[in-house]
């Protein structure tokens, strides 16, 4: 099971993950997490990697689906302290401009906010 630290905001979870190695098996273990979140409550999600040093390729893919599946019911992703290596993996697999991406979690935290009032006035945000 992987290990994460979860910190519940008004209108989003942010999901630091206390590994510093990400396996195929704690990818799948990380969507499960983020599904069962997203049944209990219908938030936003920052994914925070700040201490992962290498994940393997599936991560990078989960996330992408992960972050359709979230806009698609009109919530926001946000991953946030990809060390150089991680943030090499996600840009082997061309996910750095389709995937929100930011260097701190408060910047992630910034991102969630302003979506959530783009969404609240409906503007698009796609």
């Amino acid at each position: 099971m992987i290990k994460v630290k979860i910190d519940t905001k008004e209108i989003f979870h942010v999901i630091s993950i206390e590994e510093t190695n990400l396996t195929a098996n704690m990818a799948e273990d990380l969507m499960e997490l983020v599904a069962k979140k997203q049944e209990e409550e219908n938030k936003s999600l920052v994914i925070n990697f700040l201490g992962v040093e290498s994940v393997d390729d599936s991560i990078a893919v989960s996330l992408q689906q992960l972050h359709e599946k979230t806009y698609a019911h009109k919530m926001s992703l946000v991953i946030c302290g990809l060390s150089p290596a991680v943030k090499n993996k996600f840009q082997e697999h061309d996910l750095l401009d389709t995937i929100n991406i930011t260097p701190t979690e408060s910047e992630a935290w910034d991102i969630v906010q302003m979506e959530e009032i783009e969404r609240e006035l409906d503007l698009d945000t796609d």
